[in-house]
């Protein structure tokens, strides 16, 4: 009787996702196995209309480490990837289809996803409900809590969780209820991944004069390899399309990180633009650095931030809360500088908006671009630690109950203007934390506040 093949199943949406797992799998950080399969998902609105990653410049240098490049798109269509999940019943009828369209036989599964909160992670790891699985982790993201219940069916299943070290000495939170193992993937193994995939950027734009080697890592302030000016990198994110931002608030945010540029003394500038935002942006910001006598270049090839890291060489990096900015300076020692974030804080909705604990890290860590400031990011230590999970607590208490007592030592110590902003006043009162408003005990009032309720429901009635 012959041996059970094993089969390694790689989930990516995104070329960060995919060189996040080629650093993985060359720094062993799965064991062998028989065959290792890419799956491919292009999330997009209309998937029609934007390139799917394994067609995005660079991926060819990712290719060779999978057996096979296998669509996600195609096995579930006219179906979208993030708006469908298999109906419990129809999951062995799913298994066994997709069985045979990608040749697994009866090969025992092993499963690399990205964060299964959602689909099409999710729905990959409900279809093959025997598969182990180990989940890589979206950036900054990854220090957050899980930002939905999951089913423990999946979610016991889960063995690590691999992230990157954005933040060194900072824990993961996600997934960790489940006690998935975290596990670095070494820095070294990422940057190595990114020269490669430079490799295939031969093309990118630069500002009229930069001729800076392109395949040399780590960043340097103020000149590039060839001893002129290194440009300052603008990256856009969109926040327009998350309801972040109004388009106009966004395209005012782009235009303040130009001025902030140029007021810190770079006059060549590199705008990155999100790869769905409108045109008409970069026209605006090209005409404002132009009135204030500088030059900028708009980039319109889906290149990683990281690979412009080695091709511009930028002496300066600037953005609102961009996975970008930390492996800029942590991975490449580029200045880094955030813009926009305070506000941003307070009008995050809902409070568990995934997003906040990435905005958190960012405006803890980061200098102001408007207050004249640049350079490294902070190092983590006990405060932002417990920053980090006090407003993880704060965003899921009933997924991580378990952070309560660490909410409470971190605000009854260190509440103050200061970190006021990374807390809503209502929310630390539902939830009976320090700082939020006392809530009378008196079984007396008790009494009359509910009877307000039930007469403020009838009338409404």
């Amino acid at each position: 009787m012959g041996t059970t093949r094993t089969t390694q199943i790689f989930f990516a949406s995104t070329l960060y996702g995919a060189a996040t797992l080629a650093a993985a799998l060359d720094s062993g950080c799965f064991e062998p196995a028989d065959r290792r399969l890419l799956l491919v998902s292009n999330n997009a609105p209309i998937p029609e209309t934007t390139a799917p990653l394994d067609e995005m410049p660079g991926f060819e240098r990712l290719r060779g480490r999978f057996d096979e490049v296998l669509s996600w798109n195609e096995a579930i269509e006219p179906l979208h990837p993030s708006g469908w999940t298999p109906r419990p019943d129809d999951v062995p009828m799913w298994e066994r289809y997709l069985r045979v369209l990608w040749g697994l036989g009866d090969d025992r599964i092993e499963l690399a996803l990205e964060s299964i909160q959602v689909s099409p992670a999710l729905a990959v790891a409900q279809l093959f409900p025997d598969a182990r699985l180990d989940v890589y982790a979206d950036g900054l993201m990854s220090y957050g809590p899980t930002r939905n219940k999951i089913d423990p069916l999946v979610g016991e299943r889960v063995r690590r969780l691999l992230h990157l070290d954005l933040v060194p000495g900072l824990k993961p939170l996600l997934l960790a209820e489940f006690g998935a193992e975290p596990r670095l993937v070494p820095a070294e193994a990422f940057t190595k991944v990114v020269e490669e995939l430079a490799e295939d950027a031969g093309g990118t734009p630069r500002p009229e004069g930069h001729e800076g080697e392109s395949s040399v890592t780590g960043g340097s302030a103020g000149h590039d390899s060839a001893g002129g000016e290194a440009p300052a990198l603008l990256l856009g994110q969109y926040l327009a399309a998350l309801d972040i931002l109004t388009p106009d608030e966004e395209e005012t945010l782009h235009l303040r990180m130009v001025r902030g540029a140029v007021a810190l003394g770079h006059r060549r500038l590199v705008f990155k633009p999100h790869p769905v935002a409108p045109a008409a942006w970069s026209s605006a910001l090209e005409r404002e650095a132009e009135r204030l006598g500088a030059e900028l270049t708009v980039l319109e090839e889906p290149l990683l931030a990281e690979v412009l890291y080695q091709e511009v060489r930028p002496g300066l990096v600037v953005g609102c809360f961009s996975t970008a900015l930390l492996t800029a300076s942590t991975f490449y020692g580029i200045p880094v500088a955030k813009i926009g974030t305070a506000p941003l804080l307070d009008r995050l909705t809902p409070y568990q908006n995934s997003n906040r604990v990435p905005l958190t890290i960012v405006d803890a860590l980061l200098p102001d671009l408007e207050e004249g400031a640049a350079g490294a990011a902070g190092q983590a230590d006990e405060e932002l630690s417990g920053l980090v999970r006090a407003v993880g607590f704060a965003m899921q208490p009933q997924i991580r109950s378990d952070l309560r007592k660490a909410a409470e030592s971190y605000l009854a110590a260190h509440l103050s203007p200061r970190t006021w902003r990374y807390f809503k006043r209502r929310r630390l009162t539902v939830l009976g934390l320090p700082g939020g408003i006392p809530v009378p005990r008196h079984a007396a009032v008790r009494r009359v506040a509910r009877r307000v309720r039930r007469l403020k429901r009838a009338a409404l009635g």
